[in-house]
């Protein structure tokens, strides 16, 4: 047993890492706002979402993501405005932020065409008091992690009509540094956010006067980590209840 044990952590010794610094959402098909801002007004009418997700319950410090999101046309068929905001928890790290958006919207087939852009701020803290640390005279222990607020800016591509959606997006465009490290005598940069890269695609497919097949997908990507790739699929039951999985 403690010779497979030992052969096991061995060949973990060479797997890559990888994290992603934008929340995870697995009900985004519900709050595209927050994926792409061309979605901005594609709704007939004012909508509001919050989604809530935590993750490893029972676990101290687990990931936690709330966001609200609002939009809505307006009397000018070809605007749509939109807000949301969100906070982000992972241990000693929180992100929390707020976006406005603004996307215009032409005619074009049976659907509509929308081009989308969103800015706003980024806060993120890290808080040394919550990591557990072995070795007291770590050098970056003398130091101490700055709050920090930048600039963040989003553009998106979204096409929809009755039946489909399509869209693309990138997220985080200035790619901007959003923390450092303060020390005695010394300044360093201990994040970036990367630029990320969003395709979504979904359809409706009306299966009987009562019954609505909605499959969809999302695709995502970002330097120096995986794609990652969800696979939906939704049952519209009397224009009432969801039943779905991914």
């Amino acid at each position: 047993m403690k010779r497979t044990v030992f052969t096991l952590l061995i060949a973990m010794l060479g797997l890559g890492a990888f994290a992603q610094q934008d929340a995870l959402f697995s009900q985004y098909m519900f709050n595209k706002l927050i994926i792409n801002p061309a979605y901005a007004g594609s709704r007939d009418g004012l909508s509001m979402t919050m989604v809530g997700r935590r993750q490893w319950v029972g676990i101290d410090d687990g990931p936690q993501t709330l966001s609200f999101s609002i939009q809505s046309p307006l009397r000018n068929e070809h605007i749509g405005l939109g807000f949301y905001c969100y906070t982000d928890v992972l241990g000693p790290f929180q992100a929390t932020g707020a976006i406005g958006t603004f996307a215009y919207r032409i005619k074009l087939g049976r659907g509509h065409l929308s081009f989308g852009i969103q800015a706003g701020i980024k806060h993120t803290y890290f808080d040394l008091n919550k990591l557990h640390v072995q070795d007291e005279t770590d050098v970056v222990l003398d130091g101490s992690f700055s709050k920090q607020i930048v600039p963040d800016a989003n553009f998106g591509i979204y096409y929809n009509s009755e039946r489909f959606y399509v869209g693309i997006s990138s997220k985080h465009l200035f790619e901007q540094e959003y923390g450092y490290l303060q020390k005695p005598n010394s300044q360093s940069v201990y994040g970036t956010l990367a630029r990320h890269f969003y395709a979504m695609a979904g359809v409706a497919i009306p299966l009987s006067d009562n019954l609505v097949l909605r499959p969809s997908t999302l695709v995502k990507y970002s330097q120096n980590a995986p794609v990652q790739v969800d696979i939906n699929a939704s049952l519209l039951i009397r224009e009432v209840l969801w039943l779905g999985a991914s």
